[in-house]
């Protein structure tokens, strides 16, 4: 039997999809061919995602909080915008409650102007008489459309909200970097 080496076979592969993603991750190959092709050739890959989205930045470092990007909130027995532009926010911070009988609510919700959606909360039930005390965290991010406000809603003079919100991309995706960076 005679060994024949291997041929790499390669094909084409017709997605829109697949290459209006390419020309968005890449910009400088747009009018470079028309076809994407594929090989069946183990090929090393490094990946240039992060630069070619125009952030030489990991995720963590990039939705990172600093003094000139972040604002700092405080929310006691009230509702109170945090954010209200579009884009993506990344908010974070704690949550201190104390119930003594009766219930409580709070909550971090969207409000498109017509109705509040819940997009993270606690509700404690306390026991007549009983004091009981939460000290919760929260780190989330959120997308906000035209209209859209971000807020917190403290129920009761005994529930504080405290934390900072920073926008980590606009409303079209492009990162937003931390305030500073690059030194």
């Amino acid at each position: 039997m005679a060994i024949r080496p291997s041929v790499p076979e390669i094909i084409t592969v017709n997605s829109e999809a697949l290459q209006t993603q390419i020309r968005d991750l890449l910009p400088s190959q747009n009018g470079f061919g028309s076809e994407l092709q594929a090989t069946n050739v183990i090929t090393p890959i490094i990946d240039l995602t992060a630069t070619a989205e125009g952030s030489g930045l990991p995720v963590s470092l990039q939705q990172a909080m600093s003094y000139g990007s972040q604002t700092s909130f405080s929310v006691n027995n009230t509702t109170t915008v945090v954010a209200n532009s579009p884009g993506f926010y990344r908010i974070q911070g704690t949550l201190t409650t104390r119930t003594t009988g009766g219930g409580i609510q709070n909550s971090i919700q969207i409000d498109d102007g017509l109705a509040a959606k819940v997009i993270w909360g606690i509700s404690l039930e306390g026991l007549s008489g009983t004091t009981l005390e939460h000290v919760v965290s929260f780190d989330l991010v959120v997308f906000l459309t035209p209209g859209d406000s971000l807020q917190c809603q403290s129920g009761s003079s005994r529930d504080r909200f405290v934390g900072s919100v920073r926008q980590v991309a606009t409303g079209d995706g492009t990162l937003v970097n931390p305030n500073g960076f690059p030194l």
